[in-house]
């Protein structure tokens, strides 16, 4: 094992490993599998197992990699893949990452993440995927006020402090996948960030 893992499992005792047991349903997918605890009714920890998945917005289905993960735990797979449908269909085109959550007595939770932010970014554009040649061909333009609704949606993902910051997060993102930003290169984007141009819109 890497120092790098050994060092993690150190900070994290739940540090996760794709379970090799488990076939992924296409290239780029990602599954975890642990066991945790949670908190019962009355106070008592149960032990809960977790499954943590990549899934197609609204279009998940029984198959893998969620079939084989969640069949062993004898809960009603079904269900949870229209729960999770339910609640991913608004990330229509995007990978979205889900927690499933089985307890002791078979109860499910369903927790659904927020897709990264170059995936919201080509949705808001309209666009498959970024540019081959970021620095030279554009393949869209990303209004500020998109920008600003990724922040919102990624805060307690980022490591920016306000809305600004993560607002140039958002734009520092838009330079490596060809997308400009109000009409501007990011970078002039960034400077226009700074100057205050757009602070009527970075009200907290």
């Amino acid at each position: 094992m890497s120092a790098l893992s050994t060092r993690a499992k150190e900070v994290n005792p739940f540090f996760l490993l794709p379970d090799p047991r488990i076939p992924l349903s296409k290239p780029g997918s990602t599954l975890f599998t642990h066991a945790g605890s949670r908190q019962g009714q009355h106070g008592d920890t149960a032990m809960a197992e977790v499954v943590e998945v990549l899934v197609p917005g609204g279009k998940a289905t029984a198959g893998p990699p969620l079939g084989p993960a969640l069949g062993p735990l004898g809960i009603n797979v079904k269900a949870v893949v229209d729960e999770i449908n339910q609640k991913t269909g608004s990330f229509n085109g995007m990978q979205v990452p889900v927690k499933v959550e089985v307890d002791d007595k078979k109860n499910f939770t369903v927790t659904v993440g927020i897709p990264p932010t170059s995936a919201l970014i080509k949705k808001e554009v309209g666009v498959e995927k970024g540019s081959s040649e970021p620095n030279i061909k554009d393949v869209g333009n990303l209004p500020i006020e998109a920008a600003v609704r990724i922040a919102r949606m990624k805060a307690g993902d980022m490591l920016s402090y306000d809305l600004k910051h993560g607002v140039k997060e958002v734009v520092g993102t838009c330079v490596s996948m060809g997308v400009t930003v109000d009409g501007k290169k990011p970078k002039e984007a960034l400077s226009a960030i700074d100057a205050g141009t757009y602070d009527k819109l970075l009200v907290e």
